[in-house]
């Protein structure tokens, strides 16, 4: 703001009144009001040199001139003479005004740039607006609620290594902080371990626990932090009896240099493994050739495992070993979630009618700009809204521009805005046209850092409940642990991951139906021809595993539908 001036007019001198006359009086001192009458006197004035005064004399010519507070534009002015006070405005507002006209917002419709703040109502911030306002073009309020976070499940048994855990370090090479009080999230402390940085096994581990685990209906959680990844090998848990006479494990983290990882450098993940993932049985024990291990209870040895790339060490803290539910109390023989990603015509042409059939419904994820393109290529907005309305399937979100879904590293090649910016033209898109799903999947699995070093997951929890990933090293478990990186199989096809394979016995079906997890299935393009893609599967390998699906009574449910059980 700025100081106003006030007078220097004809009109602004000082006057006494003698009989029917008016006198000049030159040299009168007068004060300021902010009221005609009461107040508070305004003693923030200046003269015309900038000088500051706290009252008003008149010149030698009985003029008044000079500048008041900031901002101010009118004032009351009180010189002692009868009548009391009189306003007077500042004179020179013709400037601001202009100003004013050249700058102002078209009624009809313009443009503002950069921040605009707006009040309005009876209250401060309230805005009252007659019709709609349009963000990027799309009528608002447009975005659906995300209704209630989902929750992380109790633990039924939790060691979370505080002082006195009596775990110990083992291994070739390998050194430890078994009480690190630098690095943690629960507690006070975590316990630490760095390889020896030649590929060796180094270990968290501790026999007789102290208690004897049943797992039977339950699942593994671990919280770990590993610095860099750029040195980690492979990730394996053990659960084990008789000093580890027999054991399990699973190998659930082989970390890779070209694929996106859910593990990633400095941060805290956590991370289910499910009787589905079962990798090795040793001892007494054994896993049928249906994938189902000989016992899931009587287990009392417990290690957490890492192995390094032989290019240098590397440094893992674990925070917590717990049992949570498995998920079987809600779905005994597992649950599975067909998604298909990039909106391609024939995810309605070809899927959906075999789908249909056997009662099963799905998640398109959806680039929404390339709905209605094409439609030779992808589908338009009457096939999703028949898919939705009619076949029971969810619309959910995948890249709202062309542009941007088709980056090498997909979001990971943008700047945070850039992806800002298209999530929520895709949750208005979405919302504009019908569709509330809060889920979503990243072009191309990725989920890491942007351009400008923000990790697109921590966007994507601005905007949707769950992400979906194209990672299935191991099986998802219902709620997800981490919902912004839900795990999933993607590239079931005759050039990639084989139909066959998937049904046979002690498959991934088969493992899915005997211990009650939820496989998320991630399919692209169907076709009648030749399949050239991992990311294409025929028509007949498609009925070949959805058939396979229903034979075994597994249910097949939407993304959202299956959240909803746990939100």
């Amino acid at each position: 703001m700025a100081r106003h001036l006030f007078g220097l007019s004809p009109a602004d001198v000082t006057l006494s009144q003698s009989g029917t006359s008016l006198v000049l009086e030159p040299g009168s001192v007068g004060t300021a009001w902010d009221a005609l009458t009461g107040g508070t006197q305004i003693t923030d004035l200046t003269d015309l040199s900038g000088t500051p005064i706290t009252e008003v004399t008149s010149d030698t010519y009985s003029i008044i001139g000079f500048y008041g507070p900031d901002g101010v534009t009118s004032l009351y002015l009180d010189f002692g003479f009868d009548g009391g006070r009189t306003l007077m405005q500042a004179n020179d507002l013709g400037a601001s005004i202009t100003d004013l006209q050249a700058n102002k917002v078209d009624v009809s419709g313009d443009t503002v740039t950069g921040l605009l703040a707006m009040n309005g109502g009876a209250t401060a911030s309230v805005l009252d607006v007659s019709g709609r306002l349009t963000t990027y073009g799309f009528l608002t309020p447009a975005l659906a609620p995300k209704g209630r976070p989902i929750p992380r499940r109790y633990a039924s048994y939790a060691e979370s290594f505080q002082t006195g855990h009596g775990y110990s370090a083992t291994g070739t090479g390998v050194t430890s902080n078994l009480n690190d009080t630098t690095n943690f999230v629960v507690g006070t402390q975590s316990a630490q371990i760095t390889t020896g940085g030649t590929g060796a096994q180094s270990n968290i581990r501790k026999t007789s626990i102290g208690t004897t685990l049943d797992l039977t209906g339950k699942a593994i959680r671990l919280t770990f932090r590993v610095a860099d990844v750029t040195k980690l090998s492979q990730l394996v848990f053990y659960l084990g009896s008789s000093g580890f006479g027999s054991y399990f494990n699973w190998q659930f983290h082989g970390h890779s240099a070209v694929n996106p990882n859910l593990v990633q450098s400095g941060e805290w993940v956590t991370i289910t493994l499910h009787w589905a993932d079962v990798s090795v049985a040793s001892g007494s024990y054994s896993i049928s050739s249906g994938g189902v291990p000989s016992t899931k209870s009587g287990f009392t040895d417990v290690q957490f495992t890492a192995y390094d790339n032989s290019t240098g060490a590397v440094t893992v803290n674990l925070q917590s070993i717990e049992v949570v539910p498995d998920g079987s109390e809600t779905f005994p023989t597992g649950v599975v979630s067909i998604t298909f990603d990039d909106s391609y015509v024939e995810q309605y042409s070809l899927a959906r009618p075999k789908m249909d059939a056997l009662g099963f419904r799905g998640t398109a994820y959806t680039i929404a700009q390339a709905i209605g393109s094409n439609n030779s290529v992808y589908m338009d907005l009457g096939q999703l809204r028949s898919l939705q309305n009619f076949s029971g399937w969810e619309i959910a979100g995948h890249a709202y521009s062309t542009t941007n879904h088709g980056m090498t590293n997909g979001f990971a090649d943008l700047a945070s805005a850039q992806v800002n910016e298209d999530f929520t033209r895709l949750k208005l898109w979405l919302g504009s046209n019908g569709f509330h799903s809060d889920n979503y999947a990243y072009p191309k699995g990725h989920f890491d850092n942007t351009t400008d070093g923000v990790p697109v997951d921590q966007i994507a929890a601005q905007y949707w409940k769950t992400s979906r990933t194209i990672i299935s090293e191991t099986k998802e478990i219902y709620p997800p642990a981490m919902p912004q990186r839900v795990r999933a199989k993607t590239g079931i096809s005759s050039a990639g991951t084989t139909v066959a394979s998937v049904t046979a016995a002690g498959g991934m079906l088969d493992r899915c139906a005997a211990s009650g997890d939820w496989l998320i299935i991630c399919l692209h393009k169907l076709t009648t021809g030749t399949v050239t893609a991992s990311d294409q599967i025929s028509q007949t390998d498609f009925n070949t595993l959805m058939d396979a699906i229903a034979s075994r009574g597994i249910p097949v449910r939407p993304i959202n539908e299956v959240i909803s059980y746990y939100t």
